[in-house]
């Protein structure tokens, strides 16, 4: 009996953690009431966000930018502090098109184990680093990989950021094809959605061909495509 009591109390800690962890780091919708974080900017009008993860790559964001410079599209490009250190040519070719540049952190540390004070330090150094390649301090923030808990967006708030989520997972850094990434965005697009894409992936890149796909497609439902920036400022979370 005594073995069975313990066996239970046991269970009900690892319960209690598991619980504890659930809630320290909320699924990306469920922090929607926060001021400072975004999924969507909801509105009536068809338009959606590009958004694109973890560049500059010195391939696969100048394919991307020439795919959007055919389209007439201005994206928004969450960049890693150290990719921009190591392809600063390329992170150039993302601002001397018009788009916008985010920050993504420095060099991608898992937010989960980092404390106030090292996040804080991977946000400035990729701060700078953007400010010095755009000549503007970034306003946006997005955590590796959309790892967003109360203690995140208000760190971010103290530091004047907006978090950006997203609505639409294209799984594109899991080399998901192309076809059923563009059924996934088509089948769950709405109005004032934010779409998570990546211009840098370890292995087979199938985000271009995504797009290849995705873009017309919406264009032909009558979508158009804003920066973040542009997308809050039409609508509302």
């Amino acid at each position: 009996m005594v073995r069975l009591t313990s066996l239970r109390r046991n269970l009900a800690r690892l319960a209690a953690l598991l619980l504890a962890s659930v809630l320290t780091f909320l699924p990306i919708h469920s922090l929607a009431h926060a001021k400072n974080v975004y999924h969507c900017s909801r509105t009536d009008e068809k338009v959606v966000a590009l958004t694109f993860d973890d560049g500059p790559h010195p391939r696969y964001t100048r394919e991307i930018l020439q795919l959007l410079e055919r389209y007439g599209i201005r994206a928004t490009f969450f960049m890693i502090g150290e990719n921009i250190s190591n392809y600063p040519d390329t992170a150039k070719m993302v601002v001397a098109a018009g788009h916008e540049v985010g920050n993504h952190t420095d060099t991608h540390p898992s937010i989960r184990r980092a404390d106030n004070a090292a996040v804080r330090r991977e946000m400035e150094i990729a701060e700078k680093k953007i400010s010095d390649l755009t000549g503007e301090r970034p306003s946006l923030f997005r955590p590796p990989e959309g790892l967003c808990s109360s203690r995140v967006s208000t760190l971010a708030s103290e530091m004047d950021y907006s978090v950006i989520l997203w609505t639409v997972d294209t799984r594109d850094w899991a080399s998901t094809p192309a076809t059923i990434i563009a059924r996934n965005v088509m089948q769950n697009v709405q109005g004032g959605d934010i779409l998570l894409f990546h211009d840098y992936v370890s292995g087979k890149c199938t985000t271009l061909d995504a797009l290849e796909i995705v873009i017309p497609a919406l264009k032909a439902e009558g979508y158009s495509f804003l920066t973040v920036s542009e997308l809050i400022a039409r609508g509302k979370k």
